[in-house]
């Protein structure tokens, strides 16, 4: 069965470029011009991938105000953030939002391409199965059930992207070994720079930390990387 796409896009060449372009590679793709006609959609039926531009029509930040509403609506759903202004403020925004990629618009169709797949294969291998001793992982108050694709602190949900997800679970496998933005960027089968990694943090971070207001068991390791600490 063909993945289902959905693109938020308000310019419409732009739009018919990428449905053109990823429908012969063997997706089902539906393009929304709006930010209501888009949540419209998503309220009958959510897709694989949701591709949504940051500025829709008059609303500057309407994607953002989108991807809020669908992380509310979808904690896991796969989002990858369209923008035409290549900023650090644009990128992080929208990571702190809790999107999985972002992707420029100058950005050739065949790098789109890799990306797509490349979060595709990191949700199929959720799903894939694996070493027993990995798919249940118990860390103090962290319990992560990777068959159910479930992270829970202090016996709470906690609701993670794809990319959050795996790179939790990279750091609690193994306690205590600094994970540098490489392994990360290996575990969660994803091409980030470093400041991106860096808000993925903050923002795992803050979702604990609105759980239980003492967690600390994410640790920088200043100059090297990450690590899960409990001590």
């Amino acid at each position: 069965m063909a993945r289902r796409i959905y693109i938020v896009e308000d310019e419409p060449a732009i739009a018919d470029n990428y449905r053109d372009f990823l429908t012969r590679h063997g997706f089902e793709v539906t393009i929304f011009a709006s930010r209501p006609d888009a949540q419209q959609g998503f309220d009958i039926k959510l897709p694989d991938l949701a591709i949504i531009d940051v500025g829709l029509g008059d609303e500057i930040e309407g994607g953002f105000d989108l991807c809020r509403n669908l992380r509310a609506q979808a904690p896991t759903l796969p989002i990858i953030f369209l923008t035409a202004r290549d900023s650090d403020f644009d990128i992080v925004s929208g990571l702190r939002l809790g999107a999985d990629d972002y992707l420029t618009k100058d950005i050739s169709q065949q790098h789109m391409l890799a990306r797509i797949v490349a979060l595709f294969r990191r949700i199929e291998a959720l799903t894939e199965p694996q070493d027993p001793a990995s798919e249940q992982i118990t860390r103090g108050p962290l319990s992560i059930d990777m068959d159910r694709l479930q992270v829970s602190w202090q016996a709470q949900p906690v609701d993670l992207t794809v990319t959050e997800l795996w790179m939790v679970h990279s750091l609690a496998r193994h306690p205590g070994h600094v994970k540098n933005r490489q392994q990360l960027m290996d575990a969660a089968n994803v091409v980030l720079d470093d400041n991106t990694i860096t808000s993925h943090i903050k923002r795992i971070r803050k979702k604990f930390l609105r759980l239980d207001p003492n967690f600390k068991a994410i640790q920088t390791a200043y100059g090297m990387g990450y690590r899960w600490d409990m001590s």
